[in-house]
């Protein structure tokens, strides 16, 4: 999935890494995207949705000139809560096995 993410000084595009209810990562971001900001504003388009997130930076890898970040979902619609767990294995299937 695509994200659009703002640190309040600029905007970016990156790829949305890996997600969960109370966080995600993204990567193919440019290096001087302020990931010490408070917060990020993070669109994330596709799988047919369009959701529009708080992220705190958590951690960051730098390669390159582009950056991996990790953050904690501070706010988000309950369609992106209801999205999330869509893709999450059954209680029962410890492996994520189908």
């Amino acid at each position: 999935m695509v994200a659009d993410i703002s640190d309040g000084r600029g905007f970016f595009t990156g790829i949305v890494h890996d997600i969960s209810r109370s966080g995600l990562a993204l990567e193919n971001i440019p290096a001087k995207v302020n990931s010490h900001a408070d917060q990020l504003t993070v669109i994330v388009n596709g799988r047919g949705g369009r959701f529009k997130l708080s992220l705190s930076p958590k951690w960051e890898n730098i390669a390159d000139r582009q950056k991996l970040i990790g953050g904690r979902i501070e706010q988000c619609s309950v369609a992106w809560t209801n999205f999330v767990m869509h893709f999450e294995p059954e209680p029962d299937d410890i492996w994520g096995n189908s």
